[in-house]
């Protein structure tokens, strides 16, 4: 192994000679690249040089087990630079977590001490600059995760990949020969776009109603603190030189006060909203106010549209189920059969006849 390494290095320092004097951009035999991958708003980008397997024997050959004095650099027990030629490297945009470790946004230099045939640690380590393990220092770590390798089909060239990608994390693979050694990095999503939002109002994006509107949206859906989307929604709804009340805007603060509790004013706003909308807008409301059981209202908007378009097969059915909602069968059962004598759509019809079939009118 001695004479391996030794062989190695001394191909190391001729390429350093060569690359530093010759001045000129030729290709390398273990190309560059780099893989980036986006969960949430976080970018990860590895970026890492990759070798072939050539025909060689690799784990616990070419990638000796467990940290190894290579022979050259500072570092006495160094680990294996999970790639060939310069540091290979991984980037965060924003903090984040690998194997449930917390680390911060930035760049670090990506090694892994590969114990056996099964068993790996993750290094990531705040010497991003340096050449490949060489002068790898453990007083420089910013996290160390253990995992397992896995069996994979062969891969010739070493390649990094993300698998299940997920809405708040990723598996990154490092592959090669016949191994994988996966790392799971998660990011808390909400939080990350929740600080950006705030950071982001202070310039030039909080002088437009739309984004306060997203802004509450988001909060809202994503488990924000409801005060603060409520403040959002408002700002966008009125008191502001770009606030403008629409349809979107009182549902969205209508859908705040309703996860707040207070369904007075959850109720009084959807009234507003509901005065404003057109009637593909009244009908999806009505239908939050049969979710929110509110059933009353949901029958006072549905009707709405049945008045103003008495001839509309849709409406009858969405006032059908309504009434049906409410405990009132025979209302529903009279709406039913009146949007089937209307010729509905199909889909439309499917549901009618399903009611009525429910209700045993049919």
């Amino acid at each position: 192994m001695r004479t391996t390494i030794t062989s190695f290095v001394m191909c190391l320092l001729l390429s350093i000679s060569f690359t530093a004097t010759a001045q000129l951009d030729t290709p390398r035999g273990s190309q560059m690249a780099s893989v980036m991958q986006r969960v949430g708003t976080t970018d990860i980008t590895i970026t890492y040089s990759r070798p072939s397997v050539n025909g060689r024997d690799i784990w616990g050959k070419l990638v000796p087990y467990g940290m190894n004095n290579l022979g050259f650099g500072t570092s006495e027990a160094a680990p294996w630079r999970a790639g060939a030629n310069e540091n290979t490297t991984i980037t965060f945009t924003h903090d984040a977590k690998v194997e449930g470790k917390s680390i911060e946004a930035g760049t670090y230099g990506l090694h892994i001490n590969v114990k056996d045939a099964d068993n790996a640690t993750i290094i990531l380590s705040k010497d991003k600059d340096a050449w490949g393990s060489y002068f790898y220092d453990p007083a420089n770590d910013a996290l160390r995760a253990d995992v397992k390798l896995g069996a994979i089909d062969h891969t010739e060239l070493l390649t990094y990949s993300f698998d299940e990608v997920k809405a708040n994390s990723a598996i990154a693979s490092l592959k090669w020969e016949k191994k994988a050694i996966p790392f799971k990095i998660e990011v808390d999503v909400a939080k990350v776009v929740l600080e950006d939002i705030r950071a982001q109002f202070k310039g030039q994006k909080g002088f437009t109603r739309q984004n306060w509107e997203q802004a509450a949206r988001f909060a809202l859906n994503n488990g924000g603190d409801l005060d603060e989307a409520l403040g959002w929604i408002n700002a966008a709804l009125e008191g502001q030189f770009f606030s403008q009340k629409t349809v979107n805007g009182l549902a969205i603060k209508a859908q705040i006060l309703q996860k707040k509790g207070d369904m007075e004013g959850f109720g009084k706003t959807m009234d507003e909203a509901v005065a404003m909308a057109n009637p593909n807008q009244i009908n999806r409301m009505g239908y939050a106010m049969i979710t929110a059981k509110d059933y009353n209202r949901a029958i006072k908007y549905l009707t709405m549209n049945v008045k103003s378009e008495p001839e509309n097969a849709n409406w009858h059915d969405s006032l059908g189920e309504a009434y049906r909602a409410k405990g009132e069968n025979k209302a529903a059962i009279k709406h039913f059969k009146k949007s089937l004598a209307l010729n509905p759509p199909a889909n439309v019809k499917v549901n009618s006849e399903k009611n009525l079939k429910e209700l045993g009118a049919l």
